[in-house]
């Protein structure tokens, strides 16, 4: 971006926020335009892909305290007004460079003000150039060079099914208008964020790109969840496996299944552990954790409820709260 495009665009009116907006509204205004008129809402229209250029360039020297001052400082001295060149009769329409920076030297063009200091654009001395060129870190190489300067860091969000976040999966994400591809390494949790080096917004002048940060949303799964590199399940068992003791199938996330012994006397809620059967990812191989949940029964027939019945009389006299009240009175 040239220097006279600092003094020809009113940034603050592009993001449409006040002059003395602090960087939280700055950034806010920003997001929300560029929301709006992202090349991916608006396919096809040149009009919106402008606009989202337009935006993305006022929002990167507003973003940026130091380049944000020069650019205020600079239009105020402009007063908003484009330069003109030449000396007396040289220029019409606008303020000529006497006008506009005499003061910064002491001549205010009245008499007894003193010598007033004169600007050339050409020939020997300094030109305009040469006087602001520092204010867009140009080293003397010319009033429109850009400084260089890192990109901005970027966001972005993507969702993921269950599956794919446990093994792994390479993503394509959309990202001002390029495509940027991401590497979401195995056992990613939901909320996980991944920065990705230098796939933010490309820098100016030479500068680095800056980074990409990815927010991933993990889908739920009916039967699994995630714990570390760990997998839990909640297994359902009759009464008579967690009394009597079991082998039973357990599920796992291949679509096949294992068998587990359930040992004589599991209360519902106790968690039993499959080795090697959960994720792998850099840190190593976790495990299955089985949770039993004992099921009742919600009707019983004559028969089963002639067991339970005999079941009761058998074991009359044990109470299963006699612990818990004692411990409640202490």
């Amino acid at each position: 971006m040239s220097g006279q495009d600092w003094l020809e665009k009113d940034f603050y009116a592009v993001l449409g926020v006040s002059k003395d907006a602090d960087a939280a509204t700055i950034k806010k205004a920003y997001r929300k335009l560029a929301r709006t008129m992202h090349p991916d809402h608006n396919p096809g229209d040149a009009q919106a892909e402008a606009k989202f250029k337009e935006v993305g360039e006022a929002y990167a020297v507003l973003s940026d305290p130091e380049q944000r001052q020069q650019y205020d400082q600079l239009r105020a001295m402009a007063g908003g007004a484009r330069f003109q060149a030449g000396g007396p009769g040289g220029g019409t329409g606008g303020a000529g460079f006497e006008d506009l920076f005499g003061g910064m030297f002491g001549a205010g063009g009245q008499p007894g003000g003193g010598s007033r200091v004169r600007f050339s654009t050409g020939g020997g001395g300094a030109g305009f150039e040469d006087i602001l060129g520092g204010m867009f870190g140009g080293g003397g190489g010319g009033f429109g060079q850009t400084r260089s300067r890192r990109g901005v860091d970027l966001s972005a969000v993507t969702t993921l099914p269950f599956r794919q976040a446990v093994e792994g999966s390479t993503v394509t994400l959309g990202v001002e208008g390029r495509t940027v591809k991401a590497r979401i390494p195995a056992g990613v949790r939901d909320g996980q964020k991944i920065r990705l080096r230098g796939k933010g917004r490309p820098g100016e002048g030479g500068g680095p790109a800056g980074d990409l940060e990815v927010t991933v949303k993990v889908a739920p799964h009916p039967v699994f969840t995630l714990d570390g590199n760990n997998l839990r399940v909640t297994l359902p068992v009759t009464f008579d496996e967690a009394a009597l003791g079991a082998k039973v199938q357990v599920p796992t996330l291949d679509g096949s299944t294992v068998t587990m012994k359930i040992p004589a006397g599991t209360p519902s809620g106790r968690t039993l552990r499959v080795k090697g059967k959960g994720i792998t990812t850099s840190s190593g191989t976790g495990d299955l954790l089985v949770t039993t949940q004992v099921v009742v029964p919600q009707r019983l027939d004559g028969a089963a409820k002639e067991a339970v019945e005999a079941f009761r009389a058998a074991t009359e006299g044990t109470d299963p709260r006699a612990e818990l009240i004692a411990q409640a009175g202490k």
